[in-house]
């Protein structure tokens, strides 16, 4: 088996000059995936090469493939994902995956970014204080989901309100409302870790009606869903396309 030549340009686009190890020992597996990966599912959907690294990127952190996004963050750097929104999408992914999977991914996006020459820390991104990241938390969520909030609110019991404030204040208030990353991008973020991340499919559902609610379509979630496959399998894949066409049918 050889590379496509749309395969050998896109992987040498991504990743210039280099080769993997596994092309020494694992050949018939590397050109099988390469051609999978960055010719095939390529030909569906349209999104552009920056978006689909961003989403790569996220669900890399959220299978703990620290190895992988090392290699693919080195890629959106390539083609024009900047530090700031490198760390944004990192970032991005405590509230989902939690702050212990996610450290070892914080630091070697540091090392990475040294590595290429940039001073850390980045400039500040946030936009809120403890003062006002629950207003602003809440007001984030509502331009997402709409009324949907105020009936989680309603609807929970007194002793688990404290979670919903946490998510106003914390997920959003913290994390949403930050720059380097607009509110469509985030939305699609969180999609992309959701069906990575497996067994959240009662949040996947509701990330899916807000990322229509911020203008990411069906067609364009599907085609990210199947730029994924490659690095999700197709179990997780598949129960993401059951969620979305049950929120869209």
């Amino acid at each position: 088996m050889a590379l496509t030549e749309t395969a050998r340009k896109k992987h040498e686009e991504l990743f210039p000059g280099r080769q993997s190890s596994l092309q020494q020992t694992d050949p018939e597996l590397i050109d099988m995936f390469d051609n999978f990966a960055f010719d095939e599912v390529l030909a569906y959907g349209n999104v552009d090469t920056k978006t689909r690294v961003m989403v790569i990127l996220a669900s890399l952190v959220a299978q703990q493939t620290l190895s992988e996004f090392s290699v693919m963050l080195g890629a959106a750097l390539n083609v024009g994902v900047t530090p700031v929104e490198v760390k944004e999408i990192v970032y991005q992914s405590v509230p989902y995956v939690g702050i212990a999977k996610a450290f070892d991914f914080i630091h070697a996006t540091n090392e990475v970014l040294t590595a290429r020459g940039v001073s850390l820390p980045l400039e500040g991104q946030s936009t809120t204080t403890p003062e006002t990241r629950l207003e602003r938390g809440l007001a984030a969520q509502k331009a997402i989901f709409g009324d949907l909030i105020d009936r989680m609110y309603a609807q929970s019991p007194a002793d688990q309100l404290h979670i919903q404030r946490y998510l106003s204040a914390n997920c959003f208030g913290d994390t949403y409302t930050r720059r380097g990353l607009d509110i469509k991008t985030r939305e699609l973020l969180t999609f992309a870790m959701l069906q990575s991340l497996g067994g959240c499919e009662p949040q996947l559902k509701g990330h899916i009606q807000g990322n229509i609610n911020v203008g990411n379509d069906k067609d364009f979630l599907l085609a990210v869903i199947t730029h994924l496959l490659p690095f999700i399998g197709y179990p997780r894949a598949l129960n993401a396309i059951a969620c979305l066409n049950t929120v869209v049918p």
